[in-house]
C-alpha cells in the first residue's frame, strides 16, 4: 500500500529525451516502478528505454493507461507540463524540476487543487514507495525494505539519508515524500499527514522540517487531531543554526517577517505535544519507542 503510488501506478515520464530523464526512468525502470511511456513534444512515435515516447500526455494516456506522471522538464516549461497532466486527469504528478519562478509554482499548486490532483514537489527528489514504484531521484537502495514508518521531507538529501538509516534500523519505510525545497509546494506537509493516516500500512511518520514557511507550524496543529498518528510523529528541524534573512541552499529555507525560524517550528511541534529529535540517532531512538 503506502500512499499515492504503489506497484499498480502506470508512470509517464514528462521529459523523457533529456539527459536527466532518461538516466532517471532507466533507475525507475530498475527498481521495478511500471513505467509505460514518456512524453516529449515533437518527438512522438519515437522509442526510449522501449517506452513509447508521444507528443502529448492525453496521447500517452489514452495508448498506455498512465496513472501518474514525473516530471523531468527545464523550469520555464515546467508549469506548461503540470498543467497539461492535470488537464489529462492525472491524479499523482511528481515535479522534480528545480528553479520554477514562483508565479508558475503558485499557478501549478492551484490547478491541482482545484482538480484534487497531488502535486508532489517542484524541486523535489520525488516520492517512493518502498519495493512498488518510485517516481524520482531517490536512490534504489533505500527502498528496498518496507516497513511501517512514512516520511515526509522538505530536505532531498536528508530524505535519503533518514530513509536508509530507518532501512538500517530494522524497521523500514511504507512511503517516502519529498515535500519540495520551493516556497509553493504543491502537496503540504499537513496534506499528506492525513494520507498517511488513513494508509493501513503506515504506523508512525518522521517529518524532516527546514527553517523558511510555516508549513510544519501548520501541520503542528494538525497532528494532534488525527487519531492514530497523533502519538507517532516524529518531527527533526534542519537549518537550527541559519541566521535570519540568509538563504540556505534553496528557495523556501530563508527566514522572513518573524516567521520560519528553526526554533518557532521546534516550539509548535513541543507545544502540540510531538518529540523534537535533535539529531538523526535521535529520530531512530523516538521512532523506536512507537514500537
Amino acid at each position: 500500500m503506502g500512499i499515492l503510488v504503489n506497484s499498480k501506478t502506470r508512470v509517464v515520464v514528462q521529459g523523457i529525451t533529456g539527459r536527466e530523464g532518461m538516466f532517471h526512468t532507466e533507475r525507475m525502470q530498475e527498481f521495478g516502478t511500471q513505467v509505460v511511456s514518456g512524453v516529449a513534444p515533437g518527438k512522438g512515435g519515437t522509442m526510449v528505454l522501449n517506452l513509447p515516447v508521444f507528443n502529448t500526455v492525453w496521447d500517452a494516456i489514452a495508448s498506455t493507461a498512465a496513472t501518474a506522471s514525473v516530471i523531468f522538464v527545464p523550469a520555464p516549461s515546467a508549469a506548461d507540463a503540470v498543467l497539461e497532466a492535470v488537464d489529462a486527469g492525472l491524479k499523482v504528478i511528481a515535479t522534480i524540476t528545480e528553479g520554477v519562478p514562483i508565479q508558475d509554482a503558485i499557478r501549478m499548486a492551484q490547478a491541482a487543487r482545484k482538480a484534487d490532483a497531488h502535486l508532489i514537489g517542484p524541486n523535489t527528489p520525488g516520492i517512493g514507495t518502498a519495493t512498488e514504484c518510485k517516481l524520482g531521484i531517490m536512490p534504489n537502495d533505500i527502498l528496498q525494505k518496507k516497513g511501517p514508518v512514512g516520511l515526509i521531507s522538505r530536505s532531498g538529501t536528508l530524505t535519503y539519508e533518514i530513509v536508509h538509516r530507518i532501512k538500517e534500523s530494522g524497521l523500514g519505510i511504507s512511503t517516502a515524500v519529498g515535500v519540495g525545497g520551493d516556497p509553493i509546494p504543491g502537496s503540504t506537509i499537513s496534506d499528506l499527514l492525513q494520507l498517511f493516516e488513513k494508509d493501513p500500512e503506515t504506523e508512525a511518520v518522521v517529518i524532516i522540517g527546514e527553517i523558511g514557511g510555516s508549513d510544519e507550524e501548520r501541520s503542528a496543529e494538525l497532528i494532534p487531531t488525527l487519531p492514530k498518528l497523533k502519538n507517532r510523529v516524529v518531527a527533526f528541524i534542519s537549518g537550527r543554526t541559519a541566521p535570519p534573512g540568509k538563504r540556505m541552499g534553496h528557495a523556501g529555507a530563508i527566514i522572513s517577517g518573524g516567521r520560519g525560524t528553526a526554533q518557532g517550528k521546534v516550539e509548535a511541534y513541543q507545544k502540540a505535544g510531538i518529540p523534537v529529535a535533535d539529531s538523526i540517532p535521535d529520530i531512530l531512538s523516538i521512532l523506536k519507542s512507537f514500537f
